[in-house]
């Protein structure tokens, strides 16, 4: 063995030497090694608790400024107003059933969008004849707010459960098929070709090469349908709805009652929050594999 062989040996596999006879400069370079290993698990913990402690800031910034603009005359109520009247409502279960009723409209439309999204934003992205029939209605559609198609929904589907949940289901699914189909046709060519040059047949390459290069795409048009279906849910509780937190915002403003809308507000703005950090995480844990900033 040459001498360069056993210097890149020894650096492989280091003698488990300690003591006296220890070279000089081992318990340094192990004391360096220790702090390298805690160092990343210092600044990892940091990283995550930055963004908390400046969404906690953001918060009290936010609640600062609309109590100083509540208290400088404007048309609002103050916060402690709107938690009276969120105590109010909690107490006697109005905000629990209203709550209950517009997640429960938004969860189905917005499941049902997205799993009729997915397929048909694949379909269009894989086959380009079934994209040349379905995408001109895509955009057609897309062009036209959810919202104007309850007068329609109405008169089609009567007023119960079934025309909310139709609007809800239409605006998650437009925002979401887009985003499935773009994700499929920018799937990189070379990843493809790849996979056919190793033999891989069509239902393979579809399975273990698109979709998964397409998952980043069909999850940030999940967001966007999530958005824009409590977007459209105010509207859709419109038609001749008996409970939700869009009937009851509708039914304040006739009164006036400020702070009840502003519950309804908070209470949606929360909701949809909580629904983005639960698809965000499912984001972060099916993309591993792709880089972040």
């Amino acid at each position: 063995m040459s001498v360069l062989d056993k210097r890149s040996a020894d650096q492989r596999h280091p003698r488990p030497e300690q003591g006296p006879g220890a070279p000089p400069g081992t318990e340094a370079a192990d004391s360096t090694a220790g702090a390298a290993k805690s160092a990343p698990d210092g600044s990892r913990s940091r990283r995550r608790g930055l963004p908390l402690a400046l969404n906690a800031v953001s918060v009290a910034l936010g609640i600062a400024i609309w109590w100083t603009l509540a208290s400088a005359g404007f048309k609002l109520p103050t916060p402690p107003e709107v938690v009276d009247r969120a105590s109010t409502l909690i107490g006697d279960g109005t905000l629990a059933d209203d709550a209950l009723a517009s997640l429960t409209r938004v969860l189905i439309g917005f499941a049902l969008g997205t799993a009729v999204a997915v397929p048909v934003g694949f379909l269009m992205g894989w086959y380009g004849i079934l994209r040349g029939l379905i995408e001109p209605w895509i955009q057609f559609f897309r062009t036209i707010p959810p919202l104007a198609i309850i007068p329609l929904a109405v008169v089609a589907m009567g007023i119960d459960e079934t025309p909310k949940i139709f609007v809800i289901f239409l605006a998650a699914f437009l925002a979401c098929v887009i985003s499935t189909f773009q994700g499929v046709v920018n799937v990189d060519r070379t990843l493809i070709n790849a996979a056919r040059v190793l033999g891989a047949g069509d239902a393979t390459i579809f399975a273990r090469v698109v979709v998964p290069a397409s998952t980043p795409f069909i999850l940030v048009g999940m967001r966007v349908g999530l958005g824009s279906a409590w977007a459209t849910l105010v509207a859709a509780e419109l038609i001749a709805a008996q409970e939700g937190l869009g009937y009851r915002m509708q039914n304040a403003q006739l009164y006036y009652d400020l702070p009840t809308i502003f519950v309804g507000l908070i209470s949606i703005g929360i909701l949809g929050l909580l629904m983005d950090r639960v698809l965000l995480l499912a984001e972060r844990r099916l993309t591993r594999w792709q880089e972040r900033r």
